[in-house]
């Protein structure tokens, strides 16, 4: 009877010390899909990675459908000890950084074409993470020079019904 305690009390000990791990996953390229626009995650340079409280990870393959998901009400299930634990690739070197403490430089040719590549550096010109979010939710983007350009080569080839509500600015 004593063993029985003493190993339910192990394993209330051992769950309740049960840390999530937060640290950046490498993408399942082609098979980890962007939850605002339901594209494919192809290129690593552009990617975010937000982690829930659970340890589950929703992907992003622009910054700017990162922002748009922030007023996704099931935002909310991704948020650890009241900051959400969220990754964002360099644009530069690929390496994983905290999106919160980036640098965004403005101009990239990015897979939805936002136009902005996250840096651990700052240089000349580069803005901070809140101003960043501002700038997108203003429509300060290249998003339409990125919509005209893909609707000239034909549009986007989405499988058919995987289609992110047009957010692709393909058919």
């Amino acid at each position: 009877m004593k063993n029985i305690l003493f190993l339910i009390a192990i394993v209330f000990v051992v769950s309740c010390n049960n840390k999530v791990d937060t640290t950046p996953r490498k993408p399942n390229y082609d098979r980890d899909v962007c939850v605002t626009c339901l594209m494919g995650i192809a290129e690593k340079n552009y990617a975010v990675q937000a982690i829930n409280p659970r340890g589950k990870v929703i992907w992003f393959d622009d910054i700017g459908c990162f922002v748009e998901y922030l007023d996704d009400p099931n935002w909310e299930k991704f948020i650890v000890d009241g900051k959400p634990v969220v990754w964002i690739a360099d644009a530069d070197t690929g390496e994983w950084l905290d999106i919160y403490k980036s640098y965004y430089r403005y101009g990239d040719r990015t897979p939805m074409g936002y136009g902005y590549g996250a840096l651990k550096e700052k240089k000349e010109g580069y803005f901070d993470y809140k101003t960043t979010v501002e700038r997108i939710k203003a429509g300060k983007t290249k998003r339409d020079e990125f919509k005209k350009m893909k609707k000239e080569e034909g549009g986007m080839k989405c499988a058919p019904g995987k289609c992110g509500k047009g957010k692709c600015g393909g058919k």
